[in-house]
C-alpha cells in the first residue's frame, strides 16, 4: 500500500492573477502558505476476489469494472494518464470538508499523483507534481480552476508564486524568523461559514468578468509586492496586514457577484465590531472557511460575537505532498 499525505493552504493575496486567462497575458502573483490539515490518499491492489475491478472511496464508493466507469474525474484522469492496469483500491480522508476554500480539489489531485506515481514506482518532484495537477485540472478534466492551489500542494510553504506569461512558475519562500511566524498564528483565527459552494462555477463568472476588472486585477497583484515586504518584518505590525486583508476582500467582492452574500457579509461585519484588523474568504469566495486577523486578546470576544463557530486552529508552513507509507509488495501477487 501507498498514501501520500498533501497540505491544503490558505490563499492571502493575488487570488484571480493565478488563472490562465490572466497570467498567459499579464503575468500573475500569489501569496500565502500551507497549513498542517491534510488530505490523505491510499493506493493498494485489489486482490482479485470481487466482482468489481477497482474500489474507489471517498464521499461516496464506486465500484468499477473499468477506469472508463470511474465517476471521480481526478480519479479517472489520474489513472487514466498514469496508465494503471491493474485492479486497485484508493481511499480518500481530509482534516477539511471539500468546497471549503482550502484548496482541497487541488491537495486531492496531488495527492493522488503522488501515490499512483509511487505505486508505479516512480518519485515525483514538487514540480513534477505542480505542472502535472495544473495539467490534469486545467488540460483534461477541463476545470475553470486556478493554478496557485496545485503549487502549494506540491511544495507546502509560506510562499510567493509568480506565475509568468510562457505557463511557468516560481516558487519563493518567504523567509519568516520562528517568533514572527507565531505571531502570525496567534494573531489568525480560521472559522467555517457553514455553506460549502463549488468553485469552479464561481471562477467561471470571474473569468467571464475578467475583461472589466482589470483594474481590480492589478490591484490584487500589486498587494502580493507589498504583502511579501510586511510579513517577513518585526517592525511591521499586524494592523498593517489587516488593513490590507479588508482591501483585498473588498476588492475581490467586484470580481463577481457570488463571491459574497448577505450571510457572509454579516459574519464579516460582526468579526469586524468585535475586534477583527480583517480578513477575507478563502478561495473563489461563496462560502467555505473565512480567515480573520485579530489581536489575541480579541479572540475571545470575536468568537462570543459569531455565536461560537466552527474554528480550526492550525500552524502555517506545512511541508508540501509527501509520500508517508510506501509498501509496495503489500497486495501485490507473487
Amino acid at each position: 500500500m501507498i498514501l501520500s499525505r498533501t497540505p491544503y493552504r490558505i490563499s492571502l493575496f493575488g487570488g484571480g492573477t493565478d488563472y490562465p486567462a490572466w497570467y498567459r497575458r499579464y503575468g500573475g502573483a500569489v501569496i500565502g502558505t500551507t497549513i498542517n490539515k491534510y488530505c490523505y490518499i491510499s493506493i493498494r491492489t485489489l486482490p482479485p476476489f470481487f466482482e468489481h475491478r477497482h474500489r474507489i472511496v471517498y464521499s461516496r464508493i464506486e465500484l468499477p469494472q473499468s477506469l472508463a466507469e470511474i465517476q471521480h474525474p481526478s480519479v479517472r484522469a489520474v489513472l487514466q494518464e498514469q496508465q494503471i492496469e491493474t485492479g486497485v483500491e484508493i481511499q480518500h480522508h481530509g482534516d477539511l470538508p471539500a468546497r471549503s476554500g482550502m484548496g482541497s480539489s487541488s491537495s486531492f489531485t496531488v495527492g493522488l499523483l503522488n501515490a499512483v506515481r509511487a505505486y508505479k514506482g516512480q518519485m515525483s518532484s514538487p514540480e513534477c507534481l505542480a505542472k502535472e495537477a495544473i495539467r490534469v485540472e486545467q488540460d483534461v478534466i477541463k476545470e475553470r480552476v486556478g493554478s496557485q492551489d496545485q503549487v502549494w500542494a506540491a511544495y507546502g510553504g509560506t510562499n510567493r508564486i509568480d506565475f509568468r506569461s510562457d505557463g511557468s512558475f516560481d516558487v519563493t519562500p518567504l523567509l519568516l524568523s520562528a517568533e514572527r511566524r507565531r505571531e502570525l498564528e496567534t494573531h489568525f483565527l480560521l472559522v467555517f461559514t457553514g455553506l460549502s459552494r463549488t468553485a469552479a462555477l464561481i471562477a467561471e463568472k470571474q473569468i467571464a468578468n475578467m475583461g472589466n476588472c482589470e483594474g481590480q486585477l492589478r490591484a490584487l497583484r500589486a498587494m502580493v509586492d507589498e504583502a511579501a515586504l510586511l510579513l517577513p518584518d518585526p517592525a511591521r505590525p499586524f494592523k498593517e496586514l489587516g488593513t490590507m486583508l479588508r482591501e483585498a476582500w473588498a476588492i475581490k467582492k467586484e470580481l463577481a457577484g457570488p463571491v459574497s452574500n448577505p450571510a457572509i457579509d454579516g459574519i464579516y461585519s460582526a468579526a469586524l465590531e468585535a475586534g477583527a484588523l480583517g480578513g477575507k474568504l478563502l478561495g473563489a469566495g461563496g462560502g467555505g472557511f473565512m480567515l480573520l486577523l485579530a489581536d489575541p486578546r480579541d479572540h475571545a470576544k470575536i468568537r462570543e460575537r459569531l455565536r461560537s463557530p466552527i474554528e480550526v486552529s492550525f500552524r502555517i508552513a506545512s511541508p508540501g505532498s509527501k509520500i508517508v507509507v510506501y509498501d509496495p509488495d503489500e497486495g501485490r501477487e507473487d
